[in-house]
């Protein structure tokens, strides 16, 4: 058996190793964090790129990135260390991460220990000194795969790439919910109530909802009846990982408070109220992951820089009823939702940010007022 990995000291050679892609394309590079240890070791997972140029733990702690390596196309990644103030969960949930240069040395008064040495905390494996550039490219062209990183052989971690499912059809919400709810209390009282679904919910998101209202966070497989009981003013829909297709008992069972009382769903949270209301989603070739998406809000013609994370969407036209709300420039993709006698809205994307612009945080305040109308 492996001892336990530990954090490389400073200037200390690391062990050569490779990142393997499904498809045979090999990166080499040299391992990080919970890839350092005597005996080879392999961590797999679907590969996609992260275009943020900050924010790297937010990032990494993103419940929606179970199940996937994340390889940061910024070169300089770990710059300012972490802090326990930037966790979006109570630990990462992606598979490993791909940086092109791990900085060992932190420097920001608010670190409390470097990347590196938070990643061997949560068992996180990684490879540095990778062409990212020539990576990004290739995920471009060929869509997310899978792919191991190791110090084991190049066969070896072929044939773990290959045996790698992906998220296609795999329930990834069960791996990152709330297993009991808790409470979050109101930034300021406002009288509004709100439960939150947990389908991988970020504590940015948590924030933005208790500046308009006292939040219940319940677990994602929560009856809709039990969440109707509470009284709520208004029921929030989080972000969350993987396929929507593979959650189809959750997109049925919100059936149940659809028109009940106002609704709004936020990326995961908006793929399963469309399918809820018969829409159909597919899988992007090689996904939205990043800080510097354009949408465009339709009813205003403004164009807001967004936050996003996701590989699914929701093919366009197949919801009746719905309005469309914002679109993304770069591919066309649906970004938002709307149906007004239902009193529900959902985006693709990411108001809350953490990381990346505020442009859209306008949208929790459309849901307050929404919820103060139906009172």
């Amino acid at each position: 058996m492996s001892e336990p990995a530990a954090a490389l000291s400073v200037g200390q050679p690391r062990p050569a190793a490779l990142l393997v892609l499904s498809d045979g394309s090999v990166f080499e590079g040299e391992a990080l964090a919970a890839l350092v240890a005597p005996d080879p070791v392999v961590a797999t997972g679907e590969i996609v790129f992260n275009t943020c140029l900050s924010g790297y733990q937010e990032v990494l702690t993103d419940p929606s990135y179970a199940g996937q390596v994340i390889a940061f196309t910024y070169p300089h990644i770990g710059s300012y260390g972490v802090s326990p103030e930037d966790e979006q969960a109570g630990r990462p949930f992606c598979r490993g991460v791909v940086v092109r240069d791990l900085v060992e040395r932190p420097s920001n008064w608010r670190s409390a220990e470097t990347l590196e040495g938070y990643l061997v905390r949560h068992g996180i494996g990684g490879i540095t000194g990778v062409d990212t550039r020539r990576l990004t490219r290739h995920i471009r062209e060929k869509g997310a795969m899978g792919a191991a990183i190791g110090t084991a052989g190049e066969a070896e971690l072929l044939a773990a790439a290959r045996c790698e499912p992906g998220t296609d059809g795999v329930d990834l919400v069960a791996e990152v919910t709330t297993k009991e709810p808790y409470a979050i209390a109101p930034s300021s009282p406002s009288g509004l109530f709100v439960v939150a679904y947990d389908f991988g919910i970020k504590t940015t998101i948590l924030h933005s909802l208790a500046q308009i209202a006292s939040v219940e966070v319940v677990p994602a497989t929560t009856p809709g009846r039990e969440v109707l009981e509470r009284r709520p003013d208004g029921i929030f829909l989080s972000n969350g990982p993987g396929d929507p297709s593979a959650l189809g008992h959750l997109a049925t069972e919100l059936l149940s408070i659809i028109g009940e009382v106002p609704v709004f769903g936020i990326c995961l949270g908006h793929q399963l109220l469309a399918r809820a209301l018969g829409a159909r989603t597919y899988k992007l070739r090689f996904g939205h992951h990043g800080g510097n998406h354009p949408v465009k809000r339709l009813r205003s013609g403004t164009v807001e820089i967004t936050s996003q994370n996701h590989g699914y969407a929701v093919a366009e036209g197949t919801v009746e009823a719905a309005r469309l709300t914002h679109v993304n420039l770069n591919d066309g993709v649906v970004e938002g939702l709307s149906w007004g006698a239902l009193r529900a809205f959902s985006v693709q994307y990411h108001p809350e940010a953490g990381p990346g612009p505020h442009d859209a945080r306008y949208l929790f305040e459309e849901f307050r007022a929404l919820m103060e109308a139906g009172r």
